[in-house]
């Protein structure tokens, strides 16, 4: 079993960290973090690194849900989504699976939860 779902776009990046945030809202998720690698290893290491981009991807009704069927499953949330640069003008969008995440966990109603997050993030990867 993978433990993301991706997809190669022909977009620049800048473009494509657009798209991707526009598409997640058309599956009800919000971006609530945001971490620029670049800039981050700039900052802290002084080097150098692709444009990398990490979203932190919530649905607050799903993950409302989910945490009233297990409380620790907040140390997995929110789902993260990563935009990076590809070279040669294409971006590479990867967002974890939730159900090979959750596997960890012995909670079926819980995994049936992720199913749904699980398809709500491909349809925002399709849509791109």
């Amino acid at each position: 079993m993978t433990y993301h779902f991706s997809k190669t776009l022909n977009l620049p990046f800048e473009t494509a960290l657009a798209a991707t945030r526009e598409a997640l809202g058309q599956e009800g998720f919000g971006v609530i973090t945001e971490i620029d690698i670049r800039a981050t290893f700039k900052a802290k290491l002084g080097e150098e690194f692709r444009a990398y981009t990490i979203l932190g991807a919530c649905n607050p009704k799903l993950a409302f849900e989910a945490l009233r069927l297990e409380d620790k499953v907040g140390a997995m949330l929110p789902c993260n989504v990563v935009v990076q640069d590809a070279g040669g003008g294409r971006t590479e969008v990867s967002a974890i699976d939730p159900v090979a995440s959750m596997q960890a966990i012995d909670n079926p109603a819980l995994k049936d939860k992720a199913a749904l997050v699980a398809d709500k993030l491909k349809a925002a990867i399709d849509r791109l």
